[in-house]
This record gives structure tokens, sequence and C-alpha cells, in this order.
């Protein structure tokens, strides 16, 4: 898996980062990732949803705004962009910025991917090739020979940076793992990823997979003192959950059938989402008091998580950043 660069990646490590919102107004962007800073968080991770805002735009805006923060983009859909100029982008980000950023790169959701034009017949093809292209050409080695999707042979970068960013994959599907253990630095696991899945997820890596990945999870979030408040907060973020595309997110968990057979006897997501068990609510997010939050963090850390990323919940994102703040783990 590795490309053995003159100058490695991150060191595997425990953090704690917050998801920047995609939806967060314009105006409270920059006060949310200093507010994030100040609190002592490790990372931001900035999101790339189609009609959205662009992720390599954001990451560089937040770089620059913060001193130490770590900033993820994730996910960059492979299709997206040309190979050699993504890798040209993230080398610039990594080069202004050294050991502060981590390339999540991802397949893109099938329906967006297809409205735009860039959906592959085989999308695990495209992304293997395009992560092997993108991680020998950031660290200076020129461009693999041309496959079915991916064609930068010979391409070099004369600007590369001293500290080469990690590259992970944002993907959830067993084969789509193992081409992460093949040819990228570890994974991104969107939400909801508890610890089953994490193992789950580790376990799809194979062989080949370097002896310490980034595996950097996402979770909605939400802390209070009174956790029937965190949790009915965190509610609405669950209501996807249910459906056959997290199958392999619930798949792991122990009341996996129960929980689709109480999807299948509710009307609608919403209900499915207000009604499943309070115990379900905690599984699935990190939520509940400061110290049952920072327990699900210290769960997932222990499960082989290296980051964990809190997607805050509720209308007042700023105020839940404070509160999300109360569970950071101590140091360890």
């Amino acid at each position: 898996m590795s490309v053995s660069p003159a100058h490695p990646a991150h060191p595997a490590h425990r953090s704690v980062g917050v998801m920047l919102p995609l939806d967060l107004p314009v105006a409270e962007v920059l006060p949310y990732v200093r507010r994030a800073e100040e609190l002592g968080f490790d990372q931001v991770w900035v999101v790339e949803d189609l009609g959205w805002r662009g992720g390599v735009a954001q990451a560089a805006t937040v770089l620059a705004s913060t001193t130490n923060l770590t900033v993820g983009i994730g996910i960059l859909p492979a299709g997206a962009r040309n190979v050699a100029f993504a890798a040209m982008e993230l080398a610039t980000l990594a080069q202004l910025h050294p050991g502060r950023v981590i390339a999540g790169i991802g397949h893109g959701m099938p329906a967006w991917m297809r409205q735009v034009g860039s959906w592959p017949a085989s999308p695990l093809t495209l992304i293997k090739e395009y992560a092997r292209a993108l991680r020998l050409l950031v660290a200076g080695q020129p461009g693999p020979e041309n496959g079915r999707y991916v064609r930068c042979e010979g391409v070099v970068l004369t600007e590369i940076p001293d500290i080469v960013p990690p590259v992970i994959l944002g993907v959830r599907g067993p084969k789509s793992q193992a081409v992460a253990g093949e040819v990228a630095d570890g994974l991104l696991l969107a939400e909801p990823a508890a610890p089953e899945y994490i193992t789950a997820s580790l376990g799809n890596l194979g062989p080949a997979a370097t002896n310490a990945p980034e595996i950097v999870v996402y979770d909605a979030a939400a802390v209070d003192d009174d956790e029937e408040a965190a949790l009915n907060r965190v509610r609405a973020a669950l209501e996807p959950v249910g459906e056959p595309q997290w199958a392999a997110h619930i798949d792991p968990l122990p009341f996996a059938e129960e929980l689709r057979a109480h999807r299948a006897a509710s009307p609608d997501a919403r209900h499915f989402a207000r009604t499943m068990p309070a115990e379900w609510v905690r599984a699935l997010s990190i939520s509940g008091t400061p110290d049952q939050a920072r327990a699900a963090i210290e769960t997932r850390h222990a499960a082989g998580a290296t980051s964990v990323v809190l997607a805050p919940a509720g209308p007042d994102r700023l105020a839940a950043l404070d509160a999300l703040a109360r569970a950071l783990p101590h140091r360890y």
C-alpha cells in the first residue's frame, strides 16, 4: 500500500475533529473554524457535496485562517477532477501548510456523478487507478503507466511538499475498502461509525495495508447535561440509517435485524429515527452527557480510529461546537 515517499505522511495517532457543516452560513464559516481551534479540536473536516461549496477552496481557506488545525477534505470524488491537477492542488496545500492536510477520495454519490457525466462503468477500477496515481504524484514520483481511466504516465510535479499528505479512501463497501488497503493510506468512514463497523472495515483492508493506516470516522454528535435532550437533538441525523445503502454500517451491529424490522414497521424515516430506542441512538452517534460522549469517542479510538470527527447536530452550530468541546478526551 505504501508509496514510501522520502518524507513520510502523518503518523497514526488519536485525534478528535469536527465537521464544518456544509450548510453553515458563509458569515459563520471562519468564526466556526477559529472557535474549533480555540476549543482544542485537532482537526476540521470540510465536505464536498454537489451544489454546495468546493472542498479544495474550503480547505485552503480554513488552513489560512487557523494555525494548528489539521484540515481534512472529505471527500473529493475521483471522477470529478483530472488526477494530475488534483495532485497539484493537494501538493500546493501541503507545501503551504506542512503536515496539516489529509485528502479523502471517494467514488462520489452515483446519482450526482451520473448527473455530471462522470460515473464510470467500473468505479472500483477508477478509484484504484486514481488513488495510486495521486499518491505517486503528490510524493514527487512519476505518474504510473496509463490505465483504463487514469492517464498521467510520466507526469512529474515540480513543486512537492516536504510532508506528503495522507490520501485515504472514503468508501463503505468491502470491495472498495479492500482497494483502500492496496493503494491508499487508510479509510474515511462516513456516519454512523459504531465501533463494530470500524472493526469490520479494518478487517476489509487486507494484508497489503500499512501497519498504521489513518482511520477517520464521522459521527453525528450532540452533548448536553440533559442526556435525553442530547439524544433527541441527534435523532434527525439518524433518519437515513435504515435505508439499504447504509447496510454496511448496520450489518455488524448486534441489533441490526431489530433495526431493519423497526424501519420496515415505520411509516417514514422521521418516525423511524424519532422512535428508535435510546440505546440505539447512543450506539449510532456520539451523544449524551459530556462523560457519555467522551466514552463514545474513546470506544471508537479503541476500535482502531485514529481520528473521530464530530458532526454537530442542532440548529445553532456555534453553540453546538462549544457543547461538543466538553466531551474532548483527556489526552492519553
